[in-house]
């Protein structure tokens, strides 16, 4: 078959993020706006030559059956989605695993997408995030959330409703070209040097809300109220509006659990506010990743941020969401 070679894009949370938990969304409608953009999780597969499953991550693994791999996401989604010879099976990633960017689900969505082009299936987005979801949500029983494989799947800069009954609607946002021009050079990323769990952070999130805690519940309400009020004025272009909500946004999560932030995130923060930044946030669960800026004035932030060892990611949005393609 030759080498199948799939990639899905990492993304970044523009607002409303933790309302897509199950144990939110499945009770009170969660709802976010994403941006998936141009680093990839990639997933390479070969027939294997020596008729046994191999996989290559940060670790390798040799096994003649599936249900004895060790890897989680890789053990489920051959199990369910494989029933043909031994592969090969190697992933790489253009950032680190715990920075925030949504890696597990990008890695599950390439993954399918491979397993689909090897079985020569077509699939839809829809479908793969769904499949991937169900993997580490319903299979797996992670404390995470739906946004990561649908903004992988799908692409894009996209308003996401999660129902009562799973379900998940879709909806490209509407933005400008000179918007989405200011997003590229006025929005950056900058790296915390520190990595976690997402899982660890998210489980706190996770169990409160199951208990009806109310503090939490009103804190992932404004949340959402947020992911509204973001959607609303990235679609009508006042981007410094957009980025003084990110601030509002950063305090209500940093309130939502000690775990979400330290001294050095902080740190960084304070001093990208202090060098051109409007507004800002972490990425994902937090704890460490990436730190997401608006400025504007990017060269005085760049300058301030480098002074502390942040490293900068740059990054541009993708619109493509999975793919995959074999190589001859």
């Amino acid at each position: 078959m030759g080498v199948i070679v799939a990639k899905a894009p990492l993304r970044i949370s523009l607002g409303g993020g933790g309302t897509d938990l199950p144990s939110y969304f499945r009770e009170h409608e969660g709802f976010l706006v994403a941006g998936a953009i141009d680093r990839y999780v990639y997933i390479l597969v070969h027939a294997a030559f020596n008729r046994i499953f191999q996989l290559k991550y940060s670790k390798l693994e040799e096994t003649r059956t599936p249900s004895s791999i060790r890897h989680p996401i890789f053990r489920e989604a051959l199990m369910r989605y494989w029933d043909g010879d031994p592969l090969e099976i190697t992933s790489i990633a253009d950032v680190p695993a715990g920075t925030g960017l949504g890696s597990s689900g990008s890695f599950t969505v390439a993954l399918l997408k491979a397993l689909a082009q090897c079985r020569r299936t077509s699939t839809t987005p829809a479908q793969l995030a769904q499949q991937a979801s169900e993997i580490e949500i319903d299979f797996l029983q992670e404390p995470v959330g739906k946004q990561d494989p649908y903004v992988a799947a799908h692409g894009g800069i996209c308003a996401y409703t999660f129902h009562r009954d799973d379900t998940v609607t879709v909806e490209p946002l509407s933005l400008s070209g000179a918007t989405h021009e200011r997003l590229r050079n006025q929005m950056l990323l900058f790296y915390t040097g520190e990595t976690r769990s997402a899982s660890s952070v998210l489980m706190d999130q996770h169990k409160r809300s199951l208990a009806g805690d109310q503090e939490m519940i009103e804190n992932l309400h404004r949340t959402k109220e947020m992911g509204f009020k973001s959607r609303q004025l990235l679609e009508c272009g006042d981007l410094e509006g957009y980025a003084k909500l990110m601030n509002e946004h950063w305090q209500n999560k940093r309130s939502r659990s000690d775990d979400v932030t330290n001294a050095h995130i902080d740190r960084l923060y304070e001093i990208a506010m202090a060098n051109g930044a409007i507004g800002g946030k972490l990425i994902g669960a937090g704890g460490g990743g990436f730190l997401l800026v608006y400025s504007a004035i990017p060269s005085l932030t760049r300058e301030a941020m480098a002074g502390l060892g942040a490293t900068e990611q740059p990054f541009d949005f993708e619109f493509g969401g999975a793919s995959a393609q074999g190589l001859v």
